[in-house]
This record gives C-alpha cells, sequence and structure tokens, in this order.
C-alpha cells in the first residue's frame, strides 16, 4: 500500500548517538521508506511515499483513520517533530492510490527518484539470521561492527543493540527505534548509511527491519552455524516417485520450491565414470566398464552399491581425498618464506592417505592431529599425525627474530584451525574483533594460548622431531626401543650426574680472561660474590673462544672442569627464553708457572644436565664430531655441562686453566650458538672416578649401546612432531595490539570463544598431569588435548557442518554452503540448510564419524546419479546448479588431470608413500633462491617418473607448474577451497608439457597395438580417454583430424606422428578434463 510518511526532524551529526526524545504519537511519523525523498510543501519538514503488500504490519484501515484524525485534529509542534497540514489535494491522491491498490492488490510506482518497491516478498515472520543479519552487514557494520564501533554502537553484539544495555532497537516497537529514524532519514548528513559509505537502504530492506522490531526484535543467539545442529523431518513429496534417499527428498522438495524437476539419470557408463573419479581419482578401466555394465544389466542398484564398495576400499580412495585435505592443512615438502628450503614431512602425508583408506573417524582423525603428543602412551603414528601443526613456515634467513617467526607459526596454527575444522574466518581476529561475527580481539589470543606452549621454535632442524622408521612394520620394534633407550638414559642420569655436580664439590676459577677469535665483543664481570662470568654479545659461525683462569689456591689435584651457562635475565628467561648454545667441542689446558709449553689435558667423560639432551656432550670431546652440548639452542635456566679427566691432574702453585670453546656450523641451521654468559668450575674430587668406572654405570652404557646400535638398523627418517613443554617452563600469553608481535598487551589464559560452547578441562596441567590444588591458573589451564576434544564435541555447530560441506562440494562441484571457507555472517547462506543438519547430525551420530560412509550414502542418491545434460529452460532457472536438478559437471582437478592422463595411456605407477618425486618440468623453471635442492627427474621408464600426483615434491616458491596452471593452491597458507578457471594455459599445458607428451605417446601406442585397422584404433582411444562408445560422428571427425595431419607432415616424419597427434587431443578434449 501507499501511505504519506512524515519523519522527525533529527539533530544534524555524522553518527548514531544516544538522544533525547520526545515519544511518538502517529504512525505516520514513523513508516520506512526507501530514503528518496519528494517533498509535498514547505510547512513539512520532510513526506515520502511507502509501498507495501496488503499483508503488510499496517493495515488500511488504521492508517486511513490516523490520516482523517490528522486532517481534523492537526497537532501542535513538539520539541524535534514538524507537523504537516495536509492539504485536500494530498489526501485525494493518497485515497486513489489505495483504491489502486484495493482494485489490484499490487502496485508498481515510482515517487521522486525512488527504485521499484522489493516488499511484496516481505516474509510474515522476519528470521534475523536470514533476513536482518545480512542487511546490517552490508549497511551498517563497516562503522557499526566489530573493527570500528562508531558512538559506542556495534550490530555484532546484542548486547549493544537491545536494552537493556543497548538503545538503538525499542523491540515491538519500530516508531520509537533510532535504527528506523536514521535509516528513513533524508538529509545526507543525516541519513545512516552516510552517501560516502553506500547507498541508501532500500524499501524492503527497511520494512524488514520495522517488521523485525514490530515482531519483538528477536535476536537469535547466534548466527545459524554457531547454534548446534538440530534434528530434521524429511520432507515428504507430494507424488514423489524419484527419491531413493533422505538426501534426495531434501533436495527434491527444494528443487519444486523453484520450479525444477529432476534430470534423467545419467547413463551407466557416465555415471560409472564420474564415480570412479570422485572416489579414487582415476578413471574406469576397460576391464571394469565391462564387468559393470554387465553386472548393471542384471540389477543396476546392486551393481552400484558393489562398485562403490570397490572404490571405497581402493588403496587409491585415500591417494584422492589426502590431498582435499592436504590443501586445507597447508601441507609442503618445503619450509616456505624466502629460502624455503626443503623439509622432510612425508610421512605425515602418508599417515593422511592411511587413515583416510583405514576410514579412521573423523573425530580421533582431529583429536590424533590436534593433540596425538598428549595421548596416553602415544603410538609412533599418533605422533607423526602432530606433524599437521608442523607445517608452518620456517624463517632460515640470517638476522632474524627466531621468536618473531615461532610466535607468527603459533598465530598460523590458530587461523588453520579454525578455517579447516570450523570454517571461520578467524584470522582476521589476530588484529582486531571479527567485523561481522561475534568474536572478540582477546578471544584470537585465548586461543592461541594452546599452542603457544609447545617446544617447537623458528630454527632449520625442525624440532623436536621422530626418528619415524620408514617401513610401518617398524613402528612396534622401533617404539619399544625408543622406551629402552629413553629408561637407560634416565638411569644413567640419575645414578651419575647427582653426584657428579653436586656444589660442593666444586670450586669457581678467579681472575679470568677471556677473548675470541672474531670481531666479537666478550667481557668478564663478577656476578656474584665469588664467580666471575663470562659474557658476549654475538656469535657468528667458527667462533673460539679462549678463557683464561687462575685455580684455588688450595687446589693439588685436577679432576673435573664444569661449564655452567646463565641467562642474561633469569627471572625472563623462563617464559621468554634467551640464545642458548651449541658446543661443538671443549678443549683445555693447564699453563704451569715457568712452564713454555701448556699441558694439554685429555678428558674422559662429558655429562650434561639434560637426562635427554638434542646432542651428547661426549661428542664435545671429539674435535671431528659435528655433535656437541647444547641447551636447547635457546635456554631458561642455568644449564651445566660437567667434564672429567682421564686422570688426575697435578696442579703447582699459580697454575692457569685455559679452555677454549669451539662453535661450529651445526645441524641447528646456518650457525651455531654459544651462551651468552658463562662459568666455569674446577674440581679435584678424586671419588669421580669410582663412580664413573663403577659396575653398574658400565652396564648400563653398555646396554645403552646396544639399543643404540639395534636402532640404527631400522631405516627412518626424521619428521617434526608437536611435543608440549614442561609446566615450569610455560609460556605466558599476551594479547598482541593491533596484531604487532611488539606490542604485548594484558596476559591471556587459553580459553575458547563465549558465543559458541564452552570448553570442558580435565584439570590437566600442561604436561598432561593432573593438576593439584596448589598449582597456579598457569600451571592448571586447559592443555591441546582438551582443545581437541572441544573441536569434535557434539555441541560444537561446526565441524560437522563443515567436514559434510567439503565432502558435499567436492561430489556435486559447489558446497550447499558455497563459501567453504567461510560459515560466518559473511558467508553465503546454504541453500538447503535442513538437509545440511541432517547429514552433519547423521555423520556424527549414525556413522560414527566415518567419512566413507558418508560419502557411500552420498553417490548412492539419485540426486548424484542425475544426468549432467543442460537445458535451456534449467540454466536460465538455476545458471550455477544450487538446486541439484541436473547431475555434477565441472573441470577436475589438477591432481586428477595429470594421473588421469597417465592412467588411460598405460604409464601410471600403483607404488605408494614414500619421499616425494620429481617428475619432468619445463627447463627454467627449477631456480630455487637459495641451496642445493636440485629438481632430478627419474629417467623415462623408471617408476618414479610416473608416481600419482599426490606424492609430487610440492615447493611453496616454485609450485608445480601443470599444479599451477590447473588452479592448485601452493600450500602457503590453509586453503579449503580451490577456484576453478578456464585459460588458455591449460590447453597449452596438456599439449606441450613433457609428461602430456609423454602419454599421448603412449597412449597412441596402446591404439596402434590395438588393431591394425584406423577406425578400431580411435575407437579404441576414445574409449579408453571417455569411458563411453563413440559415435560414428565422434569417429569420422577423428579420422579427419587424422587424415589432415598425415597430410601436412613431411615424408620423412614419423608414421606415427598422426596417431600421437590424434591421442593428444583426445586427453584434451572437454570431455575428458571435464567430470
Amino acid at each position: 500500500m501507499f501511505a504519506l510518511v512524515e519523519v522527525a526532524n533529527f539533530p544534524k551529526t555524522p553518527q548514531l548517538t544516544k538522544l533525547k526524545r520526545e515519544p511518538r504519537v502517529s504512525m505516520i511519523e514513523q513508516l520506512p521508506f526507501n530514503g528518496r525523498i519528494a517533498p509535498y510543501s514547505q510547512r513539512c519538514q520532510r513526506f515520502a511515499v511507502f509501498f507495501t503488500s496488503l499483508s503488510d504490519m499496517f493495515s488500511m484501515t488504521r492508517l486511513l483513520d490516523e490520516l482523517h484524525n490528522e486532517i481534523r485534529s492537526p497537532r501542535g509542534n513538539s520539541p524535534g517533530v514538524t507537523v504537516p497540514m495536509p492539504r485536500k489535494d494530498h489526501l485525494q491522491t493518497l485515497y486513489a492510490i489505495l483504491s489502486f491498490v484495493v482494485a489490484f492488490h499490487s502496485v508498481s510506482v515510482r515517487v521522486a527518484a525512488s527504485e521499484p518497491s522489493e516488499t511484496s516478498e516481505l516474509p510474515q515472520v522476519v528470521d534475523f539470521n536470514d533476513h536482518v543479519r545480512p542487511i546490517l552487514n552490508a549497511h551498517c557494520v563497516s562503522c557499526h561492527g566489530g573493527v570500528k564501533q562508531a558512538g559506542d554502537v556495534s550490530f555484532v553484539y546484542k548486547e549493544q543493540v537491545l536494552p537493556p544495555d543497548g538503545w538503538i532497537v525499542e523491540p515491538g516497537d519500530p516508531e520509537s527505534s533510532i535504527l528506523i529514524e536514521r535509516v528513513m532519514e533524508s538529509d545526507p548528513d543525516m541519513r545512516m548509511p552516510p552517501p560516502d559509505h553506500g547507498p541508501a537502504l532500500s524499501t524492503g530492506e527497511i520494512a524488514i527491519l520495522s517488521r523485525w522490531i514490530e515482531q519483538g526484535a528477536i535476536w537469535d543467539a547466534s548466527h545459524w552455524s554457531y547454534a548446534a545442529p538440530k534434528p530434521r523431518e524429511v520432507p515428504v513429496v507430494e507424488n514423489d516417485e524419484w527419491s531413493t534417499s533422505a538426501v534426495d527428498r531434501f533436495v527434491l522438495a527444494r528443487m519444486r520450491d523453484h520450479g525444477l524437476t529432476p534430470s534423467q539419470d545419467a547413463s551407466p557408463d557416465r555415471w560409472l565414470r564420474r564415480v570412479c573419479l570422485d572416489l579414487t581419482g582415476l578413471p574406469p578401466t576397460l576391464e571394469l566398464r565391462e564387468d559393470f555394465l554387465n553386472r548393471y544389466q542384471v540389477d543396476g542398484e546392486t551393481a552400484r552399491r558393489e562398485l562403490v564398495e570397490m572404490l571405497l576400499d581402493s588403496p587409491a580412495f585415500g591417494e584422492r581425498w589426502a590431498s582435499v585435505w592436504l590443501d586445507q592443512i597447508r601441507y609442503s615438502d618445503s619450509k616456505g618464506l624466502g629460502l624455503d628450503g626443503p623439509r622432510s614431512i612425508w610421512k605425515y602425508r602418508d599417515w593422511v592417505i592411511d587413515s583416510l583408506n583405514n576410514d579412521l573417524p573423523y573425530d580421533q582423525f582431529t583429536i590424533k592431529q590436534i593433540a596425538g603428543d598428549l595421548l596416553p602412551e602415544p603410538s609412533t603414528e599418533d605422533l607423526i599425525a602432530t606433524a599437521a601443526h608442523r607445517l608452518t613456515q620456517t624463517n632460515e634467513e640470517g638476522g632474524t627474530d627466531d621468536e618473531e617467526f615461532r610466535v607468527a607459526a603459533v598465530l598460523d596454527r590458530v587461523s588453520t584451525t579454525w578455517q579447516t575444522w570450523m570454517g571461520v574466518t578467524f584470522g582476521c581476529v589476530q588484529c582486531h574483533s571479527h567485523p561481522y561475527d561475534p568474536f572478540r580481539h582477546e578471544e584470537f589470543y585465548q586461543f592461541a594460548a594452546f599452542f603457544n606452549n609447545t617446544a617447537d621454535s623458528d630454527l632449520g632442524e625442525d624440532w623436536p622431531n621422530l626418528d619415524a622408521p620408514i617401513e610401518k612394520s617398524d613402528y612396534e620394534e622401533a617404539a619399544r626401543i625408543d622406551r629402552k633407550i629413553a629408561e637407560l638414559k634416565a638411569e644413567i642420569f640419575e645414578t651419575e650426574f647427582a653426584e657428579l655436580t653436586r656444589a660442593n664439590r666444586w670450586s669457581p676459577v678467579r681472575d679470568m680472561t677471556a677473548k675470541t677469535n672474531k670481531a666479537t665483543k666478550v667481557d668478564v664481570e663478577q656476578v656474584d660474590d665469588h664467580e666471575e662470568f663470562f659474557t658476549i654479545d654475538t656469535v657468528t659461525k667458527n667462533t673460539d673462544i679462549t678463557l683464561e683462569a687462575s685455580l684455588p689456591e688450595s687446589m693439588e689435584r685436577l679432576t673435573g672442569v664444569r661449564l655452567t651457562a646463565k641467562p642474561l635475565d633469569p627471572e625472563t628467561a623462563v617464559a621468554d627464553s634467551e640464545w642458548g648454545f651449541v658446543l661443538a667441542s671443549f678443549d683445555a689446558e693447564l699453563i704451569r708457572e715457568g712452564e713454555n709449553k701448556p699441558r694439554r689435558l685429555t678428558f674422559k667423560r662429558a655429562i650434561s644436565d639434560d637426562p635427554d639432551p638434542i646432542y651428547d656432550p661426549q661428542s664435545t670431546l671429539n674435535a671431528k664430531s659435528s655433535n656437541g652440548f647444547s641447551a636447547y639452542t635457546r635456554i631458561h635456566y642455568p644449564r651445566q655441562a660437567a667434564f672429567v679427566l682421564e686422570d688426575p691432574v697435578e696442579v703447582p702453585p699459580n697454575s692457569r686453566l685455559r679452555v677454549t670453546l669451539r662453535h661450529r656450523k651445526s645441524a641447528l641451521g646456518a650457525f651455531a650458538l654459544v651462551t651468552r654468559r658463562g662459568h666455569l668450575a674446577v674440581t679435584d674430587d678424586e671419588s669421580l672416578y669410582p663412580r664413573l668406572h663403577d659396575d653398574r654405570i658400565r652396564k648400563l652404557r653398555d646396554e645403552l649401546s646396544a639399543a643404540k646400535k639395534s636402532r640404527s638398523k631400522i631405516r627412518s627418517v626424521r619428521v617434526p612432531i608437536m611435543r608440549e613443554r614442561p609446566t615450569h617452563l610455560k609460556r605466558p600469553t599476551h594479547l598482541f595490539e593491533r596484531g604487532l608481535f611488539l606490542t604485548k598487551g594484558e596476559k591471556v589464559m587459553p580459553g575458547t570463544p563465549a558465543s559458541l560452547h564452552p570448553l570442558s578441562t580435565t584439570d590437566r596441567s600442561a604436561d598432561g598431569e593432573l593438576a593439584s590444588e596448589d598449582e597456579s591458573d598457569d600451571q592448571a589451564s586447559p592443555p591441546r588435548l582438551d582443545l581437541a576434544m572441544w573441536l569434535v564435541s557434539n555441541e560444537n555447530p561446526l565441524t560437522a557442518r563443515v567436514a559434510v560441506n567439503r565432502v558435499w562440494a567436492r561430489l556435486f562441484g559447489t558446497g550447499i554452503v558455497a563459501s567453504e571457507e567461510d560459515f560466518g555472517s559473511s558467508g553465503e547462506l546454504p541453500t538447503h540448510p535442513d538437509l545440511l543438519d541432517y547429514l552433519a547430525l547423521r555423520f556424527q551420530r549414525d556413522f560414527g564419524w566415518s567419512m566413507k560412509s558418508l560419502i557411500r550414502e552420498l553417490v548412492l542418491s539419485r540426486t548424484y546419479a542425475q544426468s549432467a545434460t543442460l537445458t535451456e529452460d534449467r540454466l536460465q532457472r538455476d545458471p550455477e546448479n544450487r538446486w541439484l536438478a541436473r547431475g555434477p559437471r565441472h573441470r577436475l582437478p589438477s591432481e586428477v588431470v595429470r594421473d588421469q592422463a597417465l592412467a588411460v595411456s598405460g604409464l601410471l605407477s600403483d607404488k605408494m608413500h614414500g619421499p616425494p618425486v620429481r617428475p619432468p618440468i619445463p627447463n627454467g623453471v627449477w631456480k630455487p633462491f637459495y641451496g642445493g635442492d636440485k629438481w632430478n627427474t627419474p629417467k623415462p621408464g623408471n617408476q618414479d617418473r610416473y608416481r600419482r600426483s599426490i606424492y609430487t615434491y610440492m615447493k611453496r616458491s616454485i609450485p608445480y607448474p601443470m599444479f599451477a596452471a590447473f588452479d592448485a593452491p601452493s600450500r602457503e597458507f590453509c586453503s579449503p577451497r580451490r577456484l576453478r578457471s578456464n585459460t588458455p594455459l591449460q590447453a597449452l599445458m596438456m599439449l606441450n608439457d613433457e609428461t602430456f607428451v609423454e602419454c599421448a605417446e603412449a597412449l597412441a601406442k596402446r591404439m596402434r597395438e590395438h588393431s591394425d585397422k584406423t577406425r578400431q584404433q580411435l575407437r579404441y582411444g576414445f574409449l579408453l580417454t571417455t569411458c563411453r562408445e563413440p559415435s560414428d560422428q565422434d569417429i569420422d571427425d577423428l579420422h579427419e583430424l587424422l587424415k589432415s595431419t598425415a597430410e601436412e607432415s613431411d615424408e620423412s616424419a614419423d608414421v606415427d606422428a598422426g596417431l600421437r597427434m590424434v591421442a593428444g587431443v583426445l586427453l584434451n578434449l572437454d570431455e575428458v578434463v571435464m567430470k
């Protein structure tokens, strides 16, 4: 209907402010309109015409009565309100318009420059998430959201909008709501949004906001995806002779809502190719095709079920679906950033493949990757699984702050966890509260605290790591030996080091001097009353530090020397560690008074205070060793190493000790490091020798040597894994103001966002032990294992939905939620919300998180079986196939394009697992910025040249060219969805790339060997590549291509050139590269 509208005269202010207003008395004053005003008279402040359907919130009778009353009894002016005096012609016009509405029930007119009204589809019940939130996100939150909250107003948080704390909306009373007043404002300086921030709200949008307020302004507790899935009734569709499953009935109901009907089923051979490519990433063989079509003629449903079971049981299933997961978890065989050196982490890729093939429940798949190291007695596979979050990028360049990049890795784990498991763009909360969703800035760092206590750092050796056996059959034996080695080390440490380093055995040296062989400043200072420490500023590779000091006057015999490394700031080093050291070799000489030549001292044993050191200090006594004494390379508290002489040495009066600490380039990265503050002590205690030669110690050492020898016989590869730091070394986590690493704000504890379900803790300390009552909050904070359980809790509204949606997207081309990476308020709404919830709950409860069960249900549906043939009507009604009235059709992923070519040509190797391979690439592509990493392509005939694409070496800075051309991500960051492009580069790649040229040659050879007859050769090649019988026209076209190629060739040209050309064209057919 149309109505005369009068609006208030607001103070001119550029943003929403809390106003003291007089109460409204007239509905006319607050009727919504589209903001484009046509003044009727000079006395009227503002007028407009408003249109809505007859079912709108204001009845025509009530409106007319009020207009009559206004004419008969005009009101006096009140503060903030200008009352018009309608003229007779205005009223006559209004009556004429209303009569038109009554007669025809719908009208489309323009008043001034306004657009046609949109309120003819105004919902009877306005839903906040479906109708209101999109309007607020589109027009309001840029200024009144999570980042910017102009006027202290945010439309992200309920408490800032609705009473008792909010003041923008008065539930049940749109006339008194400032929100409606401001969006209706005609003055550009007053209107919301202002002209420089966007267009005014449309008539329909204002009508929706008004109706929502009148209906009570019900603000759903959360966006649809932040509320737990609810059980959904399967629709009952009238005259449904098509559906065979609940999935079909959900789809058919929505299809009919949009005036669509299902397509006929795809032909058996088309369905066969589709399901083979989707489940295994490989086309069906001709033998499989023939067998399936024969069985299909007998019982089509049984044939399909049996085929799907066979494909799900195939090892190729895990290889296909692993690439989907590896995109999300940003798997790469290189470390990223500037140098992008190699990283040996392929055991994790193999674990993913095996987990998918074994149908490891998705909840366990999640828990093992997030916190496998914190499980009770974690297995080798549990530890390898944690490599998921060791795939962060590492900066190996010199001169960088390793702590900065360690923190960057922690923050990357946060955003990756959210996008991978929960489909939320949580990464922007690193710098500010979320613009659209109810996640506050501090909640990002509360979540980051779960990952901030891991032992890894930004160092080249990727410590901590696991020596994982290459063969899975060795896992159990290797784990048994590793436990034995750990037990022996601990026992030797307890019996040897405790006595060896007892404080009363040692005396400090005095009058120490220090110098280096580099331009490095070194000072000696007295830290305590009786201890002198040397302090240096910087150590580069190949640095030698020579210390010289007087021995205690009372010392007559020297039996040992002790080196202590101490942090510069002991109070802060526990949490924010300082650079530690790696000592490559330890040499000492005794300088006797009056002798020209110092006496070299020979040491028998070197022992550190670490029961399980990264480096064995005993190797410091071997000048050729690259190993040495270390303190994790980052030091938290004083660390010690004791060096025991082979035999006691006589010490004449006034003797001095000279010690040389040598530091060489080490496995730790570019440089070995030395402690920045060190101290020497000596002892003359001869009781050390019986202890070192004790039979029990000797036996333990023999057992340890034997165990290490046995372990060395098991071929292993070093895999980076997650490890938690002990409780006493727990790092505090601070909020970073604006996300800046150097601008630390308040300290935060581990936690999850308040807008989601609460975290259930088990009162474990950070190292997994039960927390005692007297432990601090820091020590008793929830570990990563609790976070992992929170992710797969039945209360988590996102994890199951996101997983189901990703599977749906891989099978149907687009997810039920198209924005797979964003289930938040700025993402797209689900096309089939009830179906998504139904599948999410079925995935959790009925299938027990079984991925194979979910896929089985979807590929056996009639929805999936539809023909992909596109009609003009379906194209107009549903161009993107969101309502699923036809079967899926889209270009294959890059890996499948390549693997299919290898398969149909007969070249594909079925070898599984192992280190990455390097298939052919164009000359000049492989030019690493740094290092000697070479792209050594296996020679033709070597099966590693033809391995499946999942095993191709993934270097972040130099992606495999074919993958890049076909839209595969570089894996630098989490990539939940691949965007498909269509460019000439793809065709050029398939016609000229060395791999595809080889495939064309091999396919031509198969065609030639199949038959002597040309048309049979062409038929065979066509059948291999497309999985369908060619038509006579198809054969004629290929034959014409073959003839034209032969005519253009030289007489001396290879007689098979034409067939190779045909084979290359077949591989490049749209029908072949599309599903």
